[in-house]
């Protein structure tokens, strides 16, 4: 049987954006609305979230150049593929030349009508919608105009397929978002709702930390990948960056 799987997968949250900064703002004010007028898609790094992205990348680049990334993977949201690029500017790839490749089905979860809400917001602004997803859970709840993680699923499962049909053998790096990280965990290990669930409510993912996965050949007709890290947070440390882990756009939950 032909291997399906790259031979090893790294998932990174992008650094920290200038919207975590203006949530934490927004929350610590007591403010309905996060104060930023950007799109989504446009949000910047901020300067920490830089100086993380360029610490990961000096990271990467210190590994053997036969263990660096092959192929490099992004949301197309500005924050993810910069992080992308500082990994690219400091060497961290396999070799010069490689593109990142922007991937819409990597992008951050919508929100819809409850974008740019702090909880506070969306209780005040939307009161059905707060108890709509007490009812549901984040799981299943899909704001007007927006995203479950459902839905983040199933957009997810197309990427795993070109993933396994273009990048088996390669060494793949995909840059993206909290709630992105959490789906694709769902997804390679088949977890079930509450265990993906109860992951999450552990900790947030920390900007630009690492979820790995090797290749396994000797598991199953096919080999499987199995979890090396989560939440590797060593390559800011070891920089003295700061870790941050605040969720990415708090509209009344991940």
């Amino acid at each position: 049987m032909a291997r399906r799987w790259p031979e090893v997968l790294w998932i990174v949250r992008h650094g920290q954006s200038a919207g975590n900064v203006a949530s934490d703002a927004a929350h610590l004010a007591g403010l309905a609305m996060i104060d930023i007028e950007l799109r989504d898609v446009d949000v910047p790094l901020s300067a920490l979230g830089e100086e993380q992205a360029a610490a990961l990348g000096r990271w990467f680049a210190a590994l053997p150049a036969d263990e660096r990334p092959t192929v490099v993977l992004s949301s197309p949201y500005v924050r993810a593929m910069r992080t992308a690029e500082f990994v690219r500017d400091a060497g961290g790839l396999a070799w010069e030349g490689i593109d990142i490749e922007a991937d819409e089905r990597l992008r951050e979860k919508e929100f819809g009508i409850l974008d740019r809400l702090t909880r506070h917001g969306v209780a005040e602004r939307f009161p059905e919608q707060a108890e709509f997803r007490r009812l549901l859970g984040k799981f299943y709840h899909r704001p007007p105009g927006g995203e479950s993680w459902c839905d983040v699923i199933l957009r997810l499962r197309s990427a795993l397929d070109t993933l396994s049909l273009h990048h088996a053998q390669d060494r793949v790096l995909i840059v993206c978002h909290q709630v992105v990280v959490l789906c694709l965990r769902y997804l390679l290990e088949c977890m079930s709702e509450e265990q993906i669930l109860a992951i999450d409510a552990e900790e947030d993912v920390a900007n630009c930390s690492i979820t790995s996965y090797v290749f396994n050949s000797k598991a199953g007709s096919h080999g499987k990948m199995e979890l090396d890290r989560y939440n590797f947070v060593a390559p800011l440390t070891e920089a003295g960056a700061p870790v941050t882990s605040k969720p990415d756009k708090p509209a009344g939950a991940k």
